[in-house]
């Protein structure tokens, strides 16, 4: 199946729903950083909620970046994406290994541990929103849960899972993103609520070979439901040579004189995915003639 995300309305537009399948880009995401399955699960759970995230934006040029902050052995995570639902991302430590839970999962939370959750959303304005939470649990989905409600005033329910083969490749990675608006009535949100208890996990929903759109009928079971989008998704990042080019100018005259003086080729790598880009003496010299 390839990735994609649908979005829609149910309950006569009372919820707003999203949800996807993201497989591809998580296993891209982890060939690229190498990353171990604990560390595949909680970076694959941020990209893919990221790539939900990213369809709610309105403007082309509204770019959304999340951070996990960690006092954990992860030490951190940045994703980011846009208003094409293309995401991005890298963890600070992508080997951790730790023990598994008692039931045999990923202990996702004991590598996230304790740590703040933020969420920076540049739309054109003159300052971009951000929004800070403490983890509350580091298993992520309740940490975006709990960052819709506090931050942006939205009762949602965030639903993110990635389930790994043997050979620790990625079989199945996903979510949904469940959104009551401000007219939501009392039965609707009682209603939803016990669906959402008694629903199976999402990677069993699509390991049982459910699309998004199944897994969103089964949390809407008994409500009508408008599917009003389906867009595709994927991991793409965005760096270039022209870009790390500003990046190295932007250092200054001192740090790029510096790096002359040093006699010797500079290489700077791409966090989000691993290319490398060599600038030689003559290059580092004709950007010091463009910095301040």
């Amino acid at each position: 199946m390839e990735d994609y995300i649908v979005s829609g309305m149910a309950a006569n537009e009372q919820i707003r729903v999203f949800a996807c399948t993201t497989r591809n880009l998580v296993e891209h995401a982890r060939q690229i950083h190498n990353t171990s399955p604990v560390i595949t699960a909680a970076l694959g759970r941020m990209l893919t909620a990221a790539t939900m995230m990213g369809s709610m934006l309105k403007g082309e040029k509204d770019v959304i970046s999340i951070q996990i902050k960690s006092a954990g052995p992860v030490g951190g995570i940045t994703v980011a994406t846009d208003s094409s639902s293309y995401v991005r991302g890298y963890a600070e430590v992508p080997d951790v290994i730790i023990p598994a839970k008692p039931n045999g999962k990923l202990d996702v939370s004991g590598a996230v541990g304790p740590g703040t959750l933020r969420v920076i959303k540049d739309m054109g304005l003159k300052e971009p929103y951000v929004g800070e939470i403490d983890l509350q649990t580091g298993e992520i989905a309740e940490d975006f849960t709990y960052y819709f409600a506090v931050s942006e005033q939205v009762p949602s329910s965030v639903g993110l899972g990635v389930l790994m083969n043997r050979d620790n490749t990625v079989r199945q990675a996903g979510g949904f993103i469940i959104q009551l608006l401000p007219f939501a009535s009392d039965e609707v949100i009682d209603k939803l609520e016990k669906n959402l208890k008694d629903i199976p996990s999402v990677t069993t929903m699509l390991d049982e070979g459910a699309t998004p759109e199944d897994m969103l009928r089964r949390v809407l079971d008994g409500f009508d439901i408008e599917f009003t989008g389906t867009r595709p998704c994927g991991y793409k990042c965005t760096c270039s040579r022209e870009r790390l080019e500003k990046v190295m100018i932007s250092l200054g005259k001192k740090e790029l004189k510096s790096m002359i003086d040093e006699g010797k080729s500079v290489e700077v790598g791409c966090q989000f995915c691993s290319s490398k880009y060599e600038f030689t003496i003559e290059e580092l010299s004709d950007l010091l003639t463009q910095s301040k």
